[in-house]
């Protein structure tokens, strides 16, 4: 192995997402181990990490396995654009569509973000005003 790639194993520890999580993901079809290793091990690169920890970002924030899939499609597309020339370039039309898709994602992520910061402000309170009576208690 040329060092470029890693095993299932690396890969979950680096992302700290389950063999299962990995391989159901490979199933969804979200991500694919970019090859195999002559003993049928799946064997992952950096590019596949970062589609990993990108999955792993929007799943707490309540997207869904296919708004998964519609944005990693967009930024795929954007990526390897941004890396040809001429012919094979996007319309200046497709990429701006698929820059607002991605936009659009962000605000979304940024309002689950929002009403997570509010969440955790309640669960904050609420934890002090048990401490607080939890110590009123227990003072002689």
């Amino acid at each position: 192995m040329d060092g470029k790639h890693m095993q299932i194993g690396e890969v979950a520890a680096r992302t700290e997402l389950s063999l299962r999580t990995i391989r159901h993901y490979e199933e969804t079809g979200l991500v694919a181990p970019s090859a195999r290793s002559q003993g049928g091990f799946r064997l992952y690169t950096e590019t596949d990490v970062a589609r990993l920890m990108v999955i792993r970002r929007m799943k707490p924030l309540g997207f869904t396995l296919d708004q998964m899939r519609e944005l990693l499609d967009a930024t795929d597309r954007l990526d390897a654009t941004d890396r040809l020339d001429g012919d094979d370039q996007l319309d200046a039309g497709r990429r701006e569509e698929l820059l607002a898709r991605v936009r659009a994602y962000q605000q979304a992520a940024a309002e689950q973000v929002e009403k997570l910061r509010v969440q955790l402000a309640r669960a904050e309170d609420f934890e002090a005003t048990l401490r607080a009576r939890s110590d009123d208690a227990t003072a002689p």
